[in-house]
């Protein structure tokens, strides 16, 4: 296995946001706390053990306990728990929606960095215990996101009439989908371990948690993840404080607000900003709904229900069903915080970047702001697909231009002829320039028509550069056809290959080795864009 890297400037998919991040600018420097370094985070350590009580340790021990219990051969990981409840052990986490199967690899990419930059810290600080953790979002409601994978350029699809939390969802019928994949799938030995794991997690457990929970333990079980459903009645019971403090006194829309204007005016208006903050960033969750709190007229209302509460009457209801309040992606990030000795999160581009708006939320509630890293993101090359770049001359970089640049770009490389007027424009504007100065000189009144014949001469020699860059296209169809044909496998739906391959197609050919030769291949502190030529496997 070879692999090459690319800087995420260069392929022009991530925000300026996340690249003067990356470069350590300054503009951005005030939104978040450190830079993931070694050294770095034992500063983090030092500030964090400050914030750790024993009880809140003992609390995460006992239910992370509980939860994993009925895993099979889960000791490594109850070793990893029963560590947590040391004042020097850390975690390091990473987080993701409950998607069916996985969803896109790069699920599989967050959690391997998390195993790995845990193994890292712990080479550096070998005095110390640090743990990878993986936090389930089983409060999020947005099901269409989960609810599928795609296999070999086909959306493998669930249906469900369940709302509320994912989480909750009953996995019965899941068994005609699994019909539906194990035709797909075929016969080989690995086709047949992947059967076998969808049949245990989806059809012998009874919720969609349960069931994420048992498969990704199945898949990073070995290396001693945690796997953290913070949706649980004793966990939530310890953020009645902090709850109630954001219902109360609106702490996150506040900070939140000021931080999205300090962005746009450090980094322009034209600056996306991630998420937009409530009034009340809580859920009310209750009969398989999960609706926001507002508050109208001195009264906390459930929207799109008749429950309506008093100050008094909603306080009461939260510390007697803490489990009924489930935080939104502006406040989930501070609950990871409070209940985890966390040291570090790694997340997608998206992710940090809401991250980037909470720092001064973080500071408000008084609660040590983690060190973000950016999750890897590789483009894995099958040795088919690299001998097709190589035959076609051209570099991983290349494949990253829009398709039509892509093109344009190599049929100018192989044509016999010379499709850019570059060199006649520029003679053209020379010549002009001299019109010009002879208008100024003569009649100032001629520069308007000097200027409209400029531009109808140089549209000219754009539209005859573009006729014959389509006719050379035309004469190198075949030319064209494997260029699209190859840029179409590696970005499927012209989107990055991380956000649509499951990993299941992988393990069909590589089997066992998959996950070790992602990890051995990965370098969770290396900040480029990684190329992964796989071996051909016998």
């Amino acid at each position: 296995m070879t692999k090459e890297f690319i800087s995420f400037a260069k392929t022009g998919k991530f925000s300026s946001l996340l690249l003067n991040y990356l470069e350590n600018h300054k503009a951005v420097r005030p939104f978040f706390n450190r830079t993931p370094t070694f050294e770095n985070f034992k500063l983090q350590c030092e500030e964090k053990q400050a914030h750790v009580s024993s009880s809140q340790r003992s609390l995460l021990v006992k239910v992370l306990r509980r939860q994993h219990q009925p895993l099979p051969n889960n000791q490594k990981v109850m070793k990893h728990i029963d560590a947590l409840s040391e004042s020097n052990a850390y975690t390091v986490t990473t987080g993701h929606q409950l998607n069916l199967f996985t969803g896109p690899i790069y699920f599989l990419y967050k959690i391997i960095d998390t195993l790995l930059l845990a193994q890292e810290l712990q080479k550096k600080q070998p005095e110390k215990t640090i743990l990878p953790v993986f936090w389930m979002a089983s409060e999020d409601h947005d099901f269409e996101e989960i609810n599928h994978f795609h296999f070999k350029g086909q959306k493998v699809r669930w249906e469900s009439k369940e709302k509320g939390a994912v989480g909750s969802f009953s996995t019965e019928g899941l068994d005609l989908l699994l019909s539906h994949f194990s035709n797909a799938l075929g016969k080989s030995i690995a086709a047949e371990t992947l059967k076998k794991w969808f049949q245990e997690s989806y059809l012998s457990h009874p919720t969609l948690s349960e069931a994420t929970r048992f498969l990704i333990h199945q898949l990073f079980g070995e290396y001693g993840l945690i796997i953290l459903d913070a949706n649980d009645t004793e966990l939530k019971r310890s953020m009645i404080p902090y709850f109630q403090k954001e219902l109360l006194e609106n702490i996150t829309f506040k900070s939140v607000s000021k931080t999205n204007q300090k962005l746009l005016k450090a980094l322009g208006k034209n600056t996306k900003i991630q998420v937009s903050p409530r009034k009340i960033n809580l859920f009310y969750c209750k009969d398989q709904q999960r609706n926001r709190i507002v508050e109208k007229e001195n009264y906390f209302t459930v929207l799109h229900t008749d429950i309506s509460f008093s100050k008094q009457e909603i306080m009461d209801e939260m510390n007697q069903y803490p489990e009924r309040f489930s935080p939104n992606v502006l406040l989930r990030p501070l609950y990871q915080e409070v209940l985890l000795p966390n040291l570090g999160y790694i997340g997608g581009a998206g992710e940090l970047s809401y991250w980037f708006q909470l720092k001064s939320t973080f500071e408000q509630f008084h609660v040590p702001f983690p060190i973000l890293k950016l999750r890897t993101s590789a483009l894995l090359v099958s040795s088919k697909q690299a001998k097709k770049i190589k035959k076609l001359a051209l570099s991983y970089a290349d494949l990253f231009l829009e398709s039509s640049s892509l093109i344009n770009f190599r049929v100018r490389a192989i044509s016999n002829i010379d499709i850019d007027f570059t060199p006649q424009k520029e003679t053209l504007i020379r010549q002009f320039q001299q019109l010009y100065e002879i208008a100024e000189q003569t009649d100032a009144s001629f520069l308007g028509a000097v200027t409209a014949q400029e531009k109808k001469q140089l549209n000219g020699l754009d539209a005859l550069e573009k006729r014959l860059l389509l006719a050379q296209r035309r004469k190198l169809t075949d030319e064209v056809r494997r260029i699209s044909d190859l840029q179409n496998d590696l970005f499927p739906n012209k989107s990055l290959q991380e956000r649509q391959l499951n990993f299941s197609e992988l393990y069909l050919e590589y089997g066992d080795e998959l996950i070790p030769m992602l990890m051995q291949s990965f370098d969770p502190l290396h900040f480029e864009y990684v190329v992964l030529e796989l071996s051909q496997q016998d």
